[in-house]
C-alpha cells in the first residue's frame, strides 16, 4: 500500500506537469513573444518552445542556489526573488514591461503565468523597491488573506491587476497554473492580465485594518483616491476584448488524477474537496472525524474508499521545530486517529512543505506503534511543532526533490 500511496501522487503530479498542460493550449498561430513567469516558469516555456521554437520570450522562474537553467537562445531567463521581490525581480518587471509596449495590435502575447508571480515579476508604482519589500513582509505577517494582499499589491505595481495587459497594445492569450484554493485568476500572480474589482480605497482599507503605517505607501494611495492617478483595469474594460484569459491546470486537475489513478486499482476514490484552507490542526480533525464516520456507520461513504482533498492549509507557528503544513496535518491525523491508523499520504505538490526538503510524509496503520516503541512523544512532538522530526525518526518522510508543480496541497486517506 505504501507503494501505490507513493504511485498515486507520482502518477498525480507526472499528469499534471506543467509542460504536459500547457502543450494541450497552445495556439495554432506563433506569437511574437512568450513571456513565462512563476514557480513553473521553465516547465511551461518548455512546451512552449518545442511548439515556437523561433519565438523570442522572457522567463522568470525562482532563483535556486547551483540551478542550472535551460539554453537562453533566442530570449532571456530572469531568475528572481520570491516571496519577497528584490532587484532582480525589477529588472525582471521593467523588461516584461519594454518588450510588451513595443508590440503592435496585430501581435500576439502568449502569457505563461504559475504560482509565486507576483514577487517575481516587479514594477514598484509610486514606492521604492526598499518599501515594496518591507510592504510585502509586513502583509505577509499581518494576518491579511491574498485577497486582502493583492488589494494593496495591485494599485502599488505597473504590472499586476491587469496593468499588464493594459501596458501593451497586443492581443494577448494568458495561460494560468492555479496554486489558490477557488481558483480566481485574479488572485494568481496578482491577475496582471485579469480585471481589477478593488481600488485605492480599498488598498487603504487594508493598511487600516492592519495597522501598517507606510506613509509613502499612504501617500500614493490618497492620489489615487483623488483622482490623480489611474485605477486599475476594472471588468468591462474594452482592452480585455482583445485578452484570454485561460485556467489550464489546478488543485481539482491534480486531485482528478489521483481518483483516476485508485479507480484503476479498483478503489473507489471520492474527492472531499480542492478548497480545504485553515489550520492543518483542524483539518486533521475533520478527516479523522470522517474516517470515524465511514468506519463507524459507513457514512458519508462505505469502507473500503480513497479520500482524495486538497487547498492549501496553514500552520501557526509556536515551536521551534520543523515541518511544513503537509507534515503537520498528517502527524495530527495520525494523533487523533491514535492506535485505530490507516494508511494516508499528505504532500505538497511542489516537493517542498514548509522549511524541510521534504514534499511531505506518510503515515501507516503501525505509526503509533512503532513510535512508542521508538519512545517518540508524538503530541510533544507537535507542540513543538517538530513533525519533520517526528518523521524523519520513523523513516516515514516523502522525499521527491523540487517537481515542477505547483498545484498546492495533494492528500490521499485510504479507509478501510
Amino acid at each position: 500500500m505504501r507503494k501505490q500511496l507513493v504511485a498515486s501522487f507520482q502518477h498525480a503530479l507526472a499528469q499534471t506537469h506543467p509542460a504536459h498542460l500547457t502543450e494541450q493550449h497552445l495556439p495554432e498561430e506563433a506569437p511574437a513573444l512568450i513571456v513565462a513567469v512563476g514557480k513553473a516558469a521553465i516547465s511551461m516555456l518548455e512546451a512552449a518552445r518545442q511548439r515556437f521554437a523561433q519565438t523570442p520570450f522572457i522567463a522568470v522562474p525562482k532563483a535556486e542556489a547551483g540551478r542550472a537553467w535551460p539554453d537562453a537562445l533566442r530570449g532571456r531567463i530572469l531568475p528572481a526573488s520570491h516571496p519577497v521581490p528584490d532587484e532582480r525581480s525589477v529588472e525582471a518587471g521593467q523588461t516584461i514591461l519594454q518588450a510588451v509596449s513595443r508590440l503592435k495590435p496585430s501581435d500576439l502575447l502568449l502569457l505563461l503565468i504559475s504560482g509565486g508571480g507576483s514577487a517575481l515579476m516587479c514594477a514598484p508604482w509610486g514606492i521604492s523597491l526598499a518599501t515594496k519589500q518591507a510592504l510585502t513582509q509586513a502583509l505577509l505577517r499581518s494576518g491579511a488573506d491574498i485577497q486582502e494582499m493583492n488589494a494593496v499589491r495591485k494599485h502599488v505595481s505597473a504590472l499586476k491587476g491587469g496593468r499588464l495587459a493594459a501596458a501593451t497594445p497586443a492581443r494577448i492569450l494568458a495561460l494560468y497554473l492555479s496554486d489558490v484554493p477557488g481558483d480566481d485568476l485574479s488572485v494568481i500572480a496578482s491577475g496582471p492580465t485579469v480585471p481589477d474589482e478593488s481600488t485605492f480605497a480599498d488598498a487603504l482599507e487594508v493598511l487600516d485594518k492592519y495597522r501598517l503605517e507606510f506613509p509613502e505607501v499612504r501617500a500614493h494611495l490618497r492620489q489615487g483616491l483623488g483622482g490623480e492617478l489611474p485605477e486599475s483595469p476594472k471588468p468591462g474594460d474594452a482592452l480585455f476584448a482583445r485578452v484570454e484569459n485561460r485556467l489550464i491546470g489546478s488543485n481539482q486537475t491534480l486531485l482528478e488524477a489521483a481518483q483516476s489513478y485508485w479507480q484503476a486499482q479498483g478503489y473507489r476514490a471520492v474527492i472531499l474537496s480542492d478548497r480545504f484552507q485553515g489550520e492543518a490542526r483542524e483539518l486533521a480533525r475533520f478527516h479523522a472525524n470522517l474516517v470515524q464516520s465511514i468506519r463507524a456507520h459507513g457514512q458519508p461513504f462505505r469502507p473500503p474508499v480513497v479520500l482524495l482533498s486538497g487547498g492549501e492549509a496553514s500552520v501557526t507557528v509556536r515551536g521551534s521545530g520543523r515541518g511544513g503544513r503537509n507534515q503537520e496535518f498528517l502527524a495530527w491525523l495520525g494523533f487523533y486517529l491514535g492506535q485505530a491508523g490507516l494508511w494516508a499520504l499528505a504532500a505538497d505538490s511542489d516537493g517542498i512543505d514548509g522549511n524541510t526538503r521534504a514534499a511531505g510524509a506518510i503515515w501507516q496503520p503501525d505509526t503509533w506503534g512503532r513510535a512508542r516503541g521508538q519512545g517518540l512523544d508524538l503530541k510533544a512532538q507537535l507542540q513543538k511543532n517538530d513533525s519533520h522530526g517526528f518523521f524523519a525518526a520513523m523513516n516515514d518522510l516523502l522525499v521527491t526533490g523540487e517537481t515542477a508543480n505547483n498545484l498546492n496541497d495533494f492528500r490521499v486517506l485510504v479507509v478501510e
